[in-house]
């Protein structure tokens, strides 16, 4: 019965869409207005509304109505003053940001799209959008949720999935810690390594975490960080854990997580730094003093690496197809963390520095 009123609401909705001959739409935006110095919330933004014109749907442009938001932290390190992999987030322009969304109208008649279909764009926080079609990536609503685009068949899927194998080199029966283990990418890490036949120890900031993580993502052990809140209480639990050591380490925190892992390491041991959320409230601009840990990785002759999801950009098709089957047979399970409302989305970003989500944070309109 609901499915048969979701699909009725959804043909009501694509019949507004079609038969309403629309001029201009009223267009909500958060407006990225001021650089945070240490969390960031609502008042580093500005919400305005402006007049989106159908006569700006030039030739090879479709126009989007945006359904679910990605929230993620690297867009806490484009509000550093810094330059990091690019240049500062511009003030006073829309926050950037992943988007999925329906074409409403389009003007590409060699276009493979059509109105009603659901695309994942990069147009960031507003309630429409006019792109250009060539940028478009196609959803299959009937395959798996389109909601899936953001997180577990999306950008986080994508680091996780290349960044453990290819910088990684998981081997059957190796020992893998996972910083973040219960978030977008983390959820991903830790499955992966399993399927690999590796031991996996998860690290995540709750109870409720931690029996996410062992009871329904299967992971070995976990480890709730806030009960070990220094190097040493960290490090003796992390023995504890890895009697054999550390071969691969996967980090998404930094922190004093990160120091105590060089203490249990193992010969060849792979650093993987794919995120350092600890240290973005503040510490971008004016990072922290951390321990002098290179003589570890002299005696271990380990590896440090760093991986950005967009060195993979072109290979998502090879990672979809993988990920795909093993989401759809539920070989690889996910969690999201779904926030209801165009006006939360500050707030959805100051969510996760407070570790207030599990799997992926996506705000639904």
């Amino acid at each position: 019965m609901q499915k048969v009123l979701l699909n009725w609401l959804y043909k009501i909705k694509q019949l507004d869409y079609n038969q309403t001959n629309m001029t201009e739409l009223k267009n909500k935006q958060w407006i990225y207005s001021k650089r945070p110095e240490k969390l960031v919330d609502d008042s580093h933004y500005t919400l305005i509304e402006k007049t989106l014109k159908l006569s700006d749907l030039k030739p090879g442009l479709a126009l989007i109505k945006s359904e679910y938001f990605s929230i993620d932290p690297y867009m806490r390190i484009q509000q550093s003053g810094k330059e990091t992999w690019e240049e500062p987030h511009p003030l006073n322009t829309v926050q950037g940001g992943a988007v999925i969304g329906q074409i409403v109208e389009i003007n590409d008649p060699e276009s493979d799209l059509k109105k009603g279909d659901w695309v994942l764009s990069y147009t960031g926080w507003q309630e429409f959008a006019i792109t250009e079609t060539n940028s478009l990536r196609k959803l299959n609503p009937k395959e798996v949720p389109v909601s899936t685009a953001l997180g577990i068949l999306g950008m986080p899927a994508r680091i996780a999935y290349f960044g453990l194998i290819e910088a990684g080199k998981p081997k059957k029966d190796e020992t893998v810690v996972v910083s973040g283990a219960s978030g977008a990418v983390g959820q991903v890490v830790v499955q992966i390594a399993k399927i690999k036949g590796c031991r996996v120890i998860g690290i995540a900031g709750s109870d409720e975490k931690t029996t996410f993580l062992k009871d329904t993502l299967g992971v070995d052990e976990t480890i709730n960080y806030k009960k070990y809140p220094s190097i040493r209480q960290m490090k003796n639990k992390l023995s504890k854990v890895c009697p054999e050591g550390v071969d691969i380490y996967f980090d998404n925190v930094g922190g004093y997580i990160t120091d105590a892992i060089f203490e249990v390491i193992n010969v060849h041991a792979r650093i993987i730094i794919c995120g350092q959320i600890s240290q973005y409230s503040g510490g971008l601009d004016n990072p922290e003093l951390g321990p002098r840990f290179l003589h570890k990785m002299l005696y271990k002759r380990a590896t440090i690496q760093g991986v950005l999801s967009r060195d993979y950009n072109y290979r998502m098709d090879e990672m979809l197809k993988e990920m795909t089957p093993w989401v759809k047979d539920k070989s690889i399970k996910y969690k999201e963390t779904i926030v209801e409302g165009f006006e939360n989305l500050p707030k959805a970003l100051n969510m996760l520095f407070y570790g207030e989500n599990m799997g992926k944070l996506i705000v639904k309109v």
